[in-house]
């Protein structure tokens, strides 16, 4: 498991690009018959992935977590973008296809992903947070989740927001987690921009062309930089910083918070005069 703190505002003025791309951005992380997890400190946010190929893969609470296992005091959110797949979580099985949703309760003991097929394998992309509460596990289709309709061709943000693990949805303790699909043509995500002075977030870009890109902002509203973020990559947003960013073709994220609150609303706007 690797282990990332959090720079603050003052020492990100002062970062290069390689810097900004070593502690905010996830290059790496899905690999074929691996787990990977970044535990990131900002809100002890676990990001990571399964993806299983030829055999299941467990997942086991390393020393960074000082556990019995991986949920004992955690609960997990857990997206599929690839293929068909299952988890297993404590001897009762679910069938995720693409874009479908499980959370998982904290307290869960055995957890084990597979693909259904090798040649095709499910990716599960993964967010944990602690827990001091215990929700059931539960599984959400893809097509059964209402959409949100936002933005307009004409402002190139035409999109549709899935919230699937919030308090009118999948309960959790503090875990507030979705996806939002741009339609073709749009390129704009989460503009103008904000900030969660109370939460933390993490957006996972995926089902982007080979040959397109994401310029992904962040930084205080006053002092922004920017990430080039690619196709199955995870760009990290603490506090005091924006999240928003543009693509060179349409494309699909995945969005995460914890923190203080779980209020969807619960953020502070930044007017378009008030970015530099």
């Amino acid at each position: 498991m690797e282990v990332r703190y959090a720079p603050d505002p003052s020492r990100f003025e002062r970062m290069n690009t390689a810097e900004i791309r070593q502690h905010f951005l996830i290059e790496d992380l899905f690999g074929p018959g691996q787990i990977k997890l970044v535990y990131w400190h900002t809100d002890r946010l676990i990001i990571g992935s399964v993806t299983p190929t030829d055999a299941p893969l467990a997942l086991e609470a390393g020393r960074e977590l000082a556990a019995a296992y991986f949920a004992e005091r955690r609960e997990i959110g857990v997206i599929n973008i690839g293929g068909e797949g299952q988890i297993t979580v404590d001897g009762v099985t679910y069938n995720l296809g693409k874009k479908d949703t499980l959370y998982i309760g904290r307290g869960s003991r055995q957890i084990e992903f597979s693909s259904l097929a090798a040649t095709s394998p499910a990716s599960f992309y993964l967010i944990s947070l602690p827990a001091h509460q215990t929700y059931p596990t539960q599984l959400a289709r893809a097509e059964a989740v209402e959409a949100v309709a936002l933005g307009s061709p004409a402002e190139a943000n035409q999109r549709r927001l899935y919230k699937v693990i919030h308090p009118e949805g999948i309960q959790s303790c503090q875990l507030v987690m979705g996806f939002t699909q741009l339609a073709e043509g749009s390129i704009w995500n989460t503009m103008p921009a904000h900030t969660h002075e109370r939460r933390s977030e993490v957006y996972l870009y995926f089902d982007l062309a080979t040959d397109a890109v994401v310029f992904h902002l962040l930084g205080q509203p006053t002092e922004t930089r920017h990430l080039v973020v690619r196709n199955g990559q995870a760009a990290l947003s603490p506090s005091w910083s924006i999240h928003s960013g543009a693509g060179t073709k349409n494309y699909t994220f995945v969005w995460a918070m914890g923190g203080e609150n779980q209020a969807f609303s619960d953020m502070d706007a930044v007017k378009m005069e008030g970015l530099a």
